[in-house]
């Protein structure tokens, strides 16, 4: 029994369907399928059940799914322990904002695979929020404020930011002066957010309107230029614009507080090696 079939059924069970899990493990679906079907011939009992809606578990298959997963974890720790200090292997699949992403994170996740050249790294860049579990990533970065959750988070920096519009909107329109007044303007918003600023040492929170959403920061800064409104977004994303004078920072006595960036993993007692590695790159990158 090959440990790389009993790997591919887990991203089967998990990912409820071939496409899926060729998608995680990055491969072919028909690789997929042959390992399915020799893992099968290998137990004697079917697995899964495939039709168009995509693949249940027989009764056979949720028994066995429990113990092929914690055969390949005590497998992937095994390997841990005894490769040469600082050699990394196998597959890590991380979700990544695609507003930071290519910017700022994509060259940090090259270095890692420069560094360990028998490490296969899958990214997925999306401001989507990202299911770790039930869609098989070993960890995200994540930036912003954390939710409450049972993931295991770790800070790996800051992040600050401010409230700017274009020098039409604020010509038309005027410029808010109190976090009360912003009622009255049309906010750029990826949902229904609420935002933080920092009155002195005391934080208050705003539940701002408007008309236009977008799920990314680019798209926001792109409808502030354009005079739609009030963005509240990173310094990352503002700064080239408002050095060439396309947005001018507003209610400078009510800066939004530090937020942070964040290495996110499931659950667990110790995470695996290559995440804490990634981590630590991070960290080292970022601080």
């Amino acid at each position: 029994m090959e440990i790389e079939d009993l790997r591919t059924f887990v991203e089967l069970a998990q990912a409820g369907g071939v496409s899926a899990a060729a998608v995680r493990l990055g491969i072919s679906k028909s690789m997929v399928s042959r390992r399915l079907a020799r893992l099968e011939e290998d137990l004697g009992v079917q697995l899964l059940t495939r039709s168009t809606r995509g693949a249940a578990l027989t009764e056979a298959g949720a028994t066995f799914r429990d113990y092929a997963a914690r055969i390949c974890t005590e497998i992937d720790v095994a390997r841990e322990t005894i490769l040469p200090a600082g050699d990394l292997r196998g597959r890590l699949r991380i979700a990544v904002p695609l507003t930071f992403g290519p910017t700022h994170f994509a060259h940090m996740l090259a270095e890692m695979a420069r560094r360990h050249p028998h490490l296969h790294i899958q990214t997925c860049y999306s401001d989507r929020f990202v299911d770790l579990i039930a869609e098989g990533y070993d960890c995200a970065i994540r930036v912003g404020y954390l939710e409450d959750s049972n993931l295991v988070a770790r800070s790996i920096g800051r992040i600050y930011g401010k409230l700017v519009a274009s020098p039409g909107y604020v010509e038309a329109h005027g410029s808010p002066e109190t976090p009360e007044e912003l009622g009255s303007h049309e906010a750029l918003m990826q949902g229904t957010e609420a935002w933080q600023l920092m009155d002195g040492d005391r934080i208050v929170t705003v539940r701002p309107h408007g008309r236009f959403k977008a799920d990314n920061g680019p798209a926001l800064v792109a409808a502030a230029v354009a005079g739609l409104g009030i963005a509240y977004l990173p310094d990352w994303i503002t700064h080239e614009y408002v050095v060439a004078g396309a947005l001018v920072p507003i209610m400078k006595r009510y800066p939004p507080p530090p937020a942070g960036a964040y290495v996110i993993r499931p659950p667990g007692q110790h995470p695996a090696r290559k995440i804490r590695v990634l981590t630590e790159l991070l960290v080292e990158y970022c601080d």
